[in-house]
C-alpha cells in the first residue's frame, strides 16, 4: 500500500496537487478496500472513522480529483450508484464484472474478454477503440447455493 500511495503522491505532484491528509486518508480507504467498489457514501463512512473532522463534500472533491487525474475510475453498475476502483499505470482498460441480482455482490473479472471484439470493431469499422466496459448480471454461485438448499 506504501508503495501505491508514493506513487500516487508523485501523480498528485506531477499535476500541481499536493497529498493532504484529507486525500491520504481518502487513498488510504480506497486502497485498504479495493475488491468492495465502495460507493462515495461508502468511501465517506469509511474515512471520518479513522478523520472525524472531514466533511462530505471533501470527499467528493478528493475522488472527482482522483477521477480526473485517472488515478481511480468511477464505474456505475446500473444501480443509479457510483463506485470507485484504481487503475494501474499503463492499464488500458477496465476490469470487467459480474453483478449478482440477488446480492448485489460484484465480482471483478480482470482478463480482457474483448481483445478480439476489439480488433474486429477498430479493422471492419476504421473505429479506434479507446476503452470498453463488460458487466455481466447474473446469480452468483453462493445465492445459487442457497437457492438449491431452499428449493430441497
Amino acid at each position: 500500500m506504501e508503495t501505491k500511495l508514493k506513487t500516487v503522491k508523485e501523480q498528485l505532484q506531477q499535476s500541481g496537487y499536493k497529498l493532504t491528509p484529507q486525500r491520504e486518508v481518502t487513498l488510504r480507504v480506497l486502497l485498504e478496500n479495493n475488491s468492495k467498489h465502495l460507493s462515495a457514501e461508502d468511501v465517506f463512512q469509511r474515512v471520518k472513522e479513522k478523520y472525524p473532522e472531514i466533511g462530505l463534500a471533501t470527499v467528493y472533491r478528493t475522488l472527482e480529483l482522483l477521477c480526473d487525474l485517472k488515478i481511480i475510475v468511477k464505474a456505475n453498475f446500473g444501480d443509479g450508484v457510483s463506485r470507485y476502483d484504481f487503475k494501474e499505470p499503463g492499464e488500458k482498460h477496465f476490469n470487467h464484472h459480474l453483478i449478482c441480482v440477488k446480492c448485489g455482490k460484484i465480482i471483478e473479472v480482470e482478463d480482457d474478454l474483448l481483445y478480439d471484439v476489439e480488433q474486429i470493431v477498430e479493422h471492419e469499422f476504421n473505429f479506434k477503440v479507446l476503452n470498453h466496459r463488460l458487466t455481466f448480471h447474473g446469480v452468483c454461485h453462493e445465492c445459487q447455493m442457497k437457492e438449491d438448499i431452499n428449493e430441497k
